[in-house]
């Protein structure tokens, strides 16, 4: 099993792990939904990896089985984040075969090792009930605040 941060040559493996993430997100995606994500994917890779985005992947015998990504946001400094730039983990995901043996966990390491080599303030990422065991083991605290999450749909 290899480990490694992925580049513009894994797009098309990238693309097939986000895509497995969601359906197992959502349950399901219709037909148009997973064309229409598929078509703007390996344009949104090109132009964000390896600059706002880290994409980690593990291989075994040369096909991806787990990602996860690290986005990072510059926002105006503030005092939960003087220097300005934060990062998101989105798309951690293991294939079914796969789970239970660790990989997810070796793969955040690497992220957060990025992350502190970035000098990021902080990383946030939403958990599910199956990964929050494994997101408190790796120091992740749950965070509670006095601000309700909210967004407008377009």
């Amino acid at each position: 099993m290899t480990q490694r941060i992925a580049t513009i040559s894994d797009i098309g493996a990238l693309i097939d792990l986000r895509i497995a993430y969601l359906t197992e997100d959502h349950g399901s995606l219709s037909a148009e939904t997973e064309a229409k994500v598929r078509r703007q994917l390996p344009d949104y890779f090109r132009r964000h990896l390896g600059k706002d985005l880290r994409a980690f992947i593990a291989e075994e015998n040369g096909e991806a089985v787990s990602s996860c990504f690290l986005l990072v946001t510059e926002k105006p400094a503030g005092p939960r984040f003087p220097d300005g730039l934060t990062g998101t983990v989105l798309n951690v995901y293991t294939k079914p075969e796969y789970r239970r043996h660790g990989i997810a966990g070796q793969l955040m390491k690497k992220l957060l090792a990025e992350a502190k080599e970035l000098r990021l303030d902080y990383v946030e990422l939403k958990a599910t009930k199956d990964g929050l065991k494994l997101y408190k083991s790796l120091g992740f605290e749950e965070v509670f605040s006095k601000y309700t999450e909210m967004k407008f749909v377009l």
